[in-house]
């Protein structure tokens, strides 16, 4: 058998090495020259995937930028962006685009699966009218399913192995496609009645997420102001053995999902005349975070007898979680922009990011970074690193996401 993979990200690229380890050929496709050249070369860009292993099964992977060698597989999965425009409104771009190449060459037979996140319909009502440009058609030699991906980039204990793979089809026979295929790379496939329902499976998951973090948030700026722990009122709740779920709150959520996928949802809904008062707010209260920590950066700087302006601030950690180097959404490019703007002194270090461009930064050495900061900010927490060490050697010590809960330090605060 042999699989098409269109989009070769955190998504796209776990799935092509999976499949060409199940014994599939693979043709990986991706308009970024960059990604392709690494893919021949075997350096993997990909936390989760070693460049050993794509190395092993290189001879199974044929890269390239253009679409036409996907006429002859059996099998297409389009894994490209869905981001948000300026307006935080759907941005289809990539997909449609994905859309009008694969609707120039597919031939009958095929099968078509889209992973990337959006909003309920659009696999019906965008992708297919493109795919069906040549005459093919769904249900006579066309098959078409949408199966959200649920990849947690640098997570170990769940994989694309051994997580529940949701799929739903256009037609019975379109799923049962969908579902076969999946079953080569994937224990557990869970099969639902139509595209609509995967796609609102996924903006069910992230926006569980999204509301909770929320929520937890707000508690912590509220225990903020009433001079209460909230690590220790999370860690006590944690306690109870039922009818609570631990969440805990942070500098604000980053990545392509969790910061995105809610306002897909949002803007559909008001297609059916429908306010998503509640998940909006959400939305809102996480947004919130980065400026609310920078006035805890503030305020802590303050009672040093410090101002922001001219002080020597080391950030820790700019990728959105720990063990990546994904930087999309990241809370911490918004601290670090708003404490520039108002005259902060910035260094950062983390050893997944290199450089960040667009503030004029490189990762420094940590001990470089630590010296002669008047304040130490823990963004992400990143392996390797003791934080518990450097919040006792720092003249001051900010952090946002616990790691330290349980020492006392006395120029050490938390969220």
């Amino acid at each position: 058998m042999s699989v098409g993979i269109v989009g070769l990200g955190y998504v796209g690229l776990p799935l092509a090495v999976a499949f060409a380890e199940a014994g599939e050929q693979v043709v990986a496709v991706d308009v970024d020259e960059a990604k392709v050249a690494a893919i021949e070369a075997g350096e993997s860009y990909i936390e989760d995937i070693a460049s050993e292993r794509l190395r092993a099964v290189l001879p199974s992977i044929e890269a390239t930028t253009i679409y036409a060698p996907l006429a002859r597989t059996d099998a297409v999965l389009v894994c490209v962006p869905t981001p948000l425009t300026a307006n935080r409104e759907p941005d289809l771009g990539p997909l449609l685009a994905a859309g009008r190449a694969l609707g120039n060459i597919l031939q009958r037979g095929q099968l078509v699966v889209l992973e990337s996140t959006t909003y309920p319909g659009t696999t019906r009502e965008q992708l297919i009218p493109l795919l069906e440009h040549r005459g093919v058609r769904v249900g006579d030699g066309l098959n078409v399913a949408f199966s959200p991906e649920r990849v947690d980039p640098g997570r170990t204990d769940y994989n694309l192995r051994n997580t529940p793979k949701v799929v739903g089809g256009i037609t019975p026979e379109c799923t049962d496609r969908a579902a076969e295929l999946y079953g080569r790379v994937c224990d557990d496939v869970v099969r639902v009645s139509t595209p609509e329902a995967a796609e609102m499976t996924k903006l069910l998951e992230n926006i569980f997420r999204s509301v909770n973090i929320a929520l937890v948030n707000e508690m912590a700026m509220l225990a903020d102001r009433m001079g209460i722990d909230i690590w220790e009122v999370v860690d006590a709740a944690s306690t109870k053995p039922y009818g609570f779920m631990r969440f805990d709150p942070g500098p604000g959520m980053g990545g392509h999902c969790l910061p995105v996928d809610p306002f897909y949802l949002t803007w559909r809904a008001r297609e059916f005349h429908f306010a998503t008062e509640f998940i909006e707010l959400a939305g809102k209260i996480n947004q919130q975070m980065p400026h609310h920590c920078v006035g805890r950066i503030e305020r802590a700087l303050n009672d040093a007898s410090k101002p922001v302006r001219g002080s020597r601030i080391a950030i820790l950690g700019v990728s959105y979680k720990g063990g990546v180097g994904d930087i999309r959404e990241s809370p911490a490019l918004r601290i670090m922009e708003e404490l520039s703007a108002r005259g902060a002194e910035l260094a950062y270090h983390d050893p997944f990011v290199p450089a960040l461009p667009e503030l004029g930064l490189e990762s420094a050495d940590l001990d470089d970074a630590l010296a002669g900061a008047d304040a130490v900010v823990l963004v992400t927490v990143h392996p390797g690193i003791d934080h518990a060490a450097i919040a006792h050697e720092a003249a001051l010590f900010v952090d946002l996401r616990g790691a330290t809960r349980g020492i006392r330090v006395e120029n050490l605060i938390r969220l």
